[in-house]
C-alpha cells in the first residue's frame, strides 16, 4: 500500500496528442512538471480530462510507464476503470506495478440500472485479482456520463469489506452534499471536481479536489487549500471555472494548456471530442492562464 496518500490540490491532467493520435509525452511532461512547481499536490493521469476512454489500453499503458518514468508516481493516480473487468484489472495491476499511488475507477458505464449486487460483484473481483498488488482505489462517481450513481451506503459497504483497499472518491456529479455525506465515511477520502470547493474542506471533510481547470487554476487552487476562509479567493476561482467551462470544458482546457505552454498541438482532442471553433477560442478568457505562482 501506498504510504501517504494523495490530498489537496490534483489537476485532471490533459492527455497531450500527437497528430497521429497517439498520446505526446514531452509536452506533457512539460506541464506536469508545471503543475507540480505552481500548485499541485499530485496529478490524475487519464481521467476524463485525459480522454482516457478515447484510447486504446496499449496506448494508456505505455503512457502509463512513460509518465511513471518522468514524474514521481507516487505522486499521481491514474484512471482505470472500463466496461469490462479484465481490461479494468490489467491497467490497475499495471499502474499498481509502477508505484502510482492510486486506482480511479469507473463504474462499468454500458449497462445502465444495473443493481448494487452487480457493482459489488465487479469491484470485489477487482479487488481479489489485484490482492497481490494492493494499489488503493477512489471510486469515480461521474453520474452524468456512466449513468450509474455510487450510493452512499453502497460505498459504505465496498470500504466495510475492502477497508485496505476502498480508499476514496472523486466526485464529479457536482452535488457538494453528496460528497459531504460520502466524506462520513471513516477513512474514506472525498474529491469534488469543483477547486472552489476547497474553501468547504475543513467544515465537510473533503481531501481535496481532483479538476480538470487546475490544469490552469493551480497556483490560486493551491493558496485556498492553504486559506480556504479566503472568500474572495474562492469565489475568483469559481469564476475562473465558469469562464473555462462555458465553451466545451476539455477542448477549452486544452487550448488554454496550449497558450500557456506556446504548445499549439496541446489542444489537440480525440474523436467524439471536436476541437474549440475559431468563435469558442476566441470567447476564451485569456485571463484564465497564469504563467506561475501568483505572489
Amino acid at each position: 500500500m501506498t504510504p501517504n496518500r494523495p490530498r489537496g490540490v490534483i489537476a485532471a491532467i490533459a492527455t497531450a496528442l500527437t497528430e497521429a493520435g497517439r498520446p505526446d509525452l514531452p509536452p506533457m511532461l512539460r506541464h506536469a512538471r508545471w503543475l507540480l512547481e505552481n500548485g499541485c499536490d499530485a496529478l490524475n493521469l487519464l481521467g476524463t480530462t485525459g480522454e482516457a476512454s478515447s484510447l486504446p489500453a496499449a496506448d494508456r499503458m505505455e503512457l502509463m510507464a512513460a509518465m511513471a518514468d518522468g514524474i514521481a508516481p507516487s505522486r499521481m493516480m491514474v484512471g482505470t476503470g472500463c466496461p469490462d473487468l479484465a481490461t479494468t484489472v490489467a491497467l490497475t495491476r499495471h499502474a499498481a506495478d509502477l508505484g502510482f499511488a492510486g486506482a480511479l475507477v469507473l463504474p462499468p458505464y454500458y449497462y445502465k440500472g444495473v443493481d448494487e449486487a452487480g457493482l459489488l460483484a465487479f469491484f470485489a473481483a477487482l479487488v481479489e485479482a489485484t490482492a497481490d498488488r494492493p494499489i488503493p482505489i477512489y471510486l469515480y462517481n461521474f453520474p452524468q456520463m456512466t449513468g450509474l450513481r455510487f450510493e452512499p451506503g453502497f460505498a459504505a459497504a465496498l470500504k466495510a469489506r475492502f477497508p485496505d483497499r476502498i480508499a476514496g472518491a472523486k466526485d464529479s456529479s457536482g452535488d457538494l452534499d453528496y460528497a459531504a455525506e460520502l466524506a462520513q465515511i471513516p477513512g474514506f477520502d472525498v474529491f469534488p471536481s469543483d477547486e472552489s470547493a476547497l474553501a468547504q474542506a475543513p467544515a465537510r471533510g473533503f481531501a481535496g479536489c481532483i479538476s480538470a481547470t487546475v490544469n490552469l487554476t493551480a497556483p490560486l487552487a493551491q493558496r485556498l487549500w492553504r486559506t480556504p476562509s479566503d472568500a474572495a479567493l474562492a469565489e475568483e476561482l469559481g469564476l475562473r471555472r465558469r469562464a473555462i467551462a462555458a465553451t466545451p470544458l476539455i477542448p477549452s482546457v486544452k487550448a488554454l494548456v496550449a497558450k500557456l505552454h506556446d504548445a499549439p498541438g496541446y489542444a489537440r482532442v480525440l474523436p467524439p471530442l471536436s476541437p474549440l471553433t475559431d468563435a469558442q477560442a476566441q470567447a476564451l478568457p485569456a485571463w484564465a492562464v497564469l504563467a506561475s505562482e501568483p505572489a
